[in-house]
């Protein structure tokens, strides 16, 4: 089933299986009164439905294969093929106190490590016991997060000639903190733009993400 939100500025993003992706645009197209054109760049493919409504795709794994240009109707095939070819491609997700990475083809998991680190929640007392806490509480967030470090490292930093690109999930913050470590830069250097939304790392959320990895997100808005 397609996983959609609400994206700024208005409209919502679809989140679509790479082999629905046809069968989707011809259900656009009948809610929309038919496709007048498409526009493909190496980095984005803008449907325009005869209503005013566009579904606009940031490609996965950029540039597009196959040459960019403007046609009347509908033409994605250019992306279909795009999206078939055989990729081996990175996971990471990542919030405070747990980890799940490993590798994917194909929407499977190959290589795989989880980690859960015990990360205490804020504590809202005041005076020294509230201090105590926090330096606890700071002091396992950085344990958890260097050892996440050294999964990355073994893991995905080990395979980077390997990898066709790295797909990033969970919080945002966790993630700034392993991109700003010099030696995991090869790793984020392949990773994509669209970060996935995750609960709690765990085994069972990186076979997930491995499947939303090869899916492409068609955001919608109407005129």
């Amino acid at each position: 089933m397609s996983k959609a939100r609400t994206v700024a500025g208005g409209g919502r993003a679809v989140e679509v299986p790479a082999d629905r992706i046809a069968g989707w645009y011809d259900r656009f197209a009948v809610r929309h009164g038919g496709i007048t054109r498409t526009t493909a760049t190496a980095d984005s493919i803008v449907v325009e439905a005869a209503d005013g409504a566009t579904a606009t795709v940031a490609v996965p794994f950029a540039p597009l294969d196959g040459e960019p240009g403007e046609w009347a109707g509908l033409r994605i095939d250019l992306l279909i093929a795009h999206l078939e070819r055989p990729r081996k491609v990175g996971l990471l997700l990542v919030r405070l106190g747990g980890h799940s990475l490993g590798v994917a083809e194909a929407g499977k998991v190959t290589v795989s490590r989880t980690d859960r680190r015990q990360v205490h929640g804020r504590n809202a007392a005041g005076g020294w016991s509230q201090h105590r806490f926090a330096r606890r509480r700071e002091g396992q967030a950085r344990q958890a997060m260097e050892a996440a470090a050294r999964d990355v490292a073994e893991v995905l930093g080990t395979r980077v000639s390997e990898l066709d690109a790295v797909v990033l999930g969970g919080d945002k913050s966790a993630l700034d903190i392993l991109r700003g470590k010099r030696s995991l830069a090869p790793v984020f250097a392949l990773a994509e733009p669209r970060v996935l939304d995750v609960p709690e790392p765990r085994r069972t959320v990186l076979d997930d993400a491995a499947e939303r990895a090869f899916a492409v997100e068609i955001i919608v808005r109407h005129s």
